[in-house]
């Protein structure tokens, strides 16, 4: 007798069918028990239905809000119109389970009602159907804005019945009908129907998630209709645009960029500020490239724009020296007035790089200068060097981090030729680097076959996040991959001695270890190799190792009193195994399940990979260190 409950949970574990909960009474009853048993039994009956009730509905309930989630998002991403009333067809016929659903539009022009969607529809005459304003219950439905529902269409006296409507959903087998309004304010759009070929009762809540399913089918439609006005309000301003842009002279254009280009040159502007001003006075864009990036000399050197393609090219040149060319792009058709500008617009970059060139060099040994004090001569005065450092911009007294920068390129030619090409990534890097220093108020010098820089922390900013924008940028002023190591923070170059040239050699390691990894072009900090950082960094900070890995996990048991450490650590130390690992816990298996999935919701779904296994259970191990430690 004390074991029957549980005959009722295995029948609610597997969903068994309502019949299958009748067998224990039956059992209990051939087996002779008296009447106190069998009314008990009864009970436990009674309630596991009613639980079998319940769970069935919050699946229910469960699909159904998870259709218009789905549905929700179809209208987010809404591309084709068509496309999302189908799928919201197909899911009210889904969920509502009925063998046919559709949903017909109103035509103000026509005064009647059309089929735009069917879903389960076998008949094309019903496909094609119109239905006049009040006429069936999908017109009566469209023409009152209330929803109707019949278990017998046919036999339904509160429609006006026509040949033709009648004829359609007999072709059909239609017999009971729900139609809801698709309504966008107090207007009715269309109706929603959803219908069976027998006789059947819907219920309140089948009319109310039919009629979700209209509102979204009535939100889709707007958006549609939006966004087609929008087009076409876009295309109306492009045209006028067009129009405008036809008719501005290009005697007022050389005006305006002969005011532009001299204004930039007084107030100090730059090569990319000439190349924005002249884009857009021509309309089209212009972009400066530097010599050796396809802006040879020979084809450049009669200083004269020269159409190719469909883009027109004029050379930056100084002294028979070609320093490269602006390129316009999106105007191949140019006129004589608008070809002076573009080489007016040449001849100006050509002065701005020549007076950068020299104010740019003077500094850059200076600050490369002070560089290499910095790590060959920590012993030097002080106050001499900072000194220096101030007439630089450079606060030596704030943390800074150590970066050693190197070009990664893949293949090479001869010895003579990858010689010469070394030394030139060098030069170019070394270049980069140094305006790069300047602009973040760092210093730079070339050393050891690449580049090292001496750049400030930024506010919320760490070595790691340093080095990715480092390698990001020198990438990309020298179209080449740029790998850069960086150190641990350097709370002040001038406090001690030799810590910067400390930073440097833990910035190199870390930078040979870049290359060995095959990450070439990345940026990276100690911290970011995992337990390998450990080994490359000086100061050897296992307890941020330990808080990068796992500190989420030890944070989470601190705040909710749980114990996922602790499973972690038995998890990997039974080989993943979750039978194992609830033996060794003394719990459930379910409860270990629940842990795992806990654990990968905080360390991410790849937490159980070799490579974060690896490190995890390193974490592991010196966060269970540190605790024998401080007990």
């Amino acid at each position: 007798m004390s074991q029957e409950p549980v005959s009722y949970l295995e029948l609610l574990a597997r969903g068994a069918a309502a019949e299958a909960y009748d067998r224990p009474v039956l059992l209990a009853r051939a087996s002779g028990a008296g009447p106190e048993a069998l009314a008990e039994l009864e009970r436990a009956k009674q309630l596991a239905l009613r639980v079998r009730a319940e769970l069935e509905g919050r699946r229910r309930r469960e699909a159904e809000l998870s259709a218009l989630f789905e549905t929700a998002h179809d209208l987010a991403g809404l591309r084709d119109l068509d496309a999302v009333l189908r799928a919201i067809v197909q899911r009210a016929r889904s969920l509502l389970g009925t063998e046919v659903a559709y949903l017909s539009l109103n035509d103000p022009a026509a005064g009647d009602t059309y089929m735009r969607v069917t879903e389960g529809s076998v008949s094309a005459h019903f496909q094609q159907l119109r239905l006049g304003m009040g006429e069936g219950l999908g017109g009566l439905v469209a023409q009152t804005a209330l929803p109707y529902v019949t278990e017998n269409y046919f036999d339904d006296a509160r429609f006006q019945h026509t040949r033709t409507i009648d004829s359609a959903v007999g072709d059909e087998g239609l017999v009971a009908i729900l139609g809801v309004p698709l309504t966008l304010g107090s207007q009715v759009i269309g109706v929603l129907f959803a219908a069976d070929r027998r006789a059947r009762v819907f219920g309140r809540e089948q009319v109310a998630l039919l009629g979700s399913f209209a509102a979204h089918a009535a939100v889709a439609i707007d958006t549609a209709n939006l966004l087609a006005e929008t087009r076409s309000a876009l295309a109306e301003l492009e045209r006028a645009n067009d129009i405008i842009r036809e008719h501005s002279g290009v005697i007022e254009r050389a005006s305006e960029v002969h005011d532009r280009l001299t204004e930039l040159v007084l107030r100090g502007g730059g090569v990319h500020d000439v190349a924005a001003a002249v884009s857009e006075v021509l309309g089209g864009r212009v972009e400066f490239i530097e010599q050796g990036r396809g802006a040879g000399p020979a084809r450049l050197a009669d200083g004269h724009a020269l159409r190719e393609g469909d883009t027109w090219v004029a050379a930056v040149a100084a002294g028979g020296e070609c320093l490269g060319a602006l390129v316009l792009h999106g105007q191949p058709d140019l006129d004589p007035v608008d070809q002076r500008t573009l080489e007016r617009a040449a001849l100006v970059t050509s002065l701005l790089l020549l007076a950068r060139r020299s104010a740019g060099e003077a500094e850059q040994r200076v600050r490369g200068e002070l560089l290499d004090d910095l790590l060959d001569a920590p012993d030097r005065d002080r106050r001499l060097l900072r000194e220096r450092a101030a007439r630089l911009r450079t606060d030596v007294d704030a943390p800074h981090v150590v970066l050693a920068a190197r070009i990664d390129r893949a293949g090479a030619g001869g010895e003579a030729e990858g010689g010469v090409r070394e030394s030139a990534d060098r030069q170019r890097l070394w270049s980069a680097a140094s305006h790069l220093a300047a602009t973040r108020q760092g210093l730079a010098s070339a050393r050891d076959g690449g580049t090292v820089l001496l750049l400030p922390l930024g506010p919320g900013e760490d070595a790691a996040d340093l080095a990715r924008q480092t390698a990001k940028q020198l990438g990309g002023a020298l179209r080449e991959p740029v790998t850069v190591g960086a150190s641990s923070p350097v709370p002040s170059p001038l406090a001690a001695p030799g810590q910067v040239a400390s930073a440097y050699e833990e910035a190199r390691r870390c930078l040979d270890a870049l290359r060995l990894l095959h990450r070439s072009g990345e940026g990276a900090a100690a911290e970011d190799l995992g337990f390998l950082g450990l080994l490359l960094a000086d100061t050897r900070d296992i307890e941020g190792f330990v808080d990068r890995t796992i500190g989420q996990v030890i944070a989470y048991d601190l705040r909710r009193g749980t114990d996922l450490v602790r499973t972690m650590d038995a998890y990997f130390a039974s080989g993943m195994s979750p039978a194992r690992t609830k033996d060794d816990l003394h719990v459930h298996v379910n409860t270990v399940a629940q842990r795992v999935e806990r654990i990968g919701r905080l360390l991410g779904p790849d937490w159980q990979s070799p490579a974060r296994a690896l490190e995890i259970q390193l974490a592991l191990r010196l966060h269970a260190m540190s605790a024998a430690v401080t007990r």
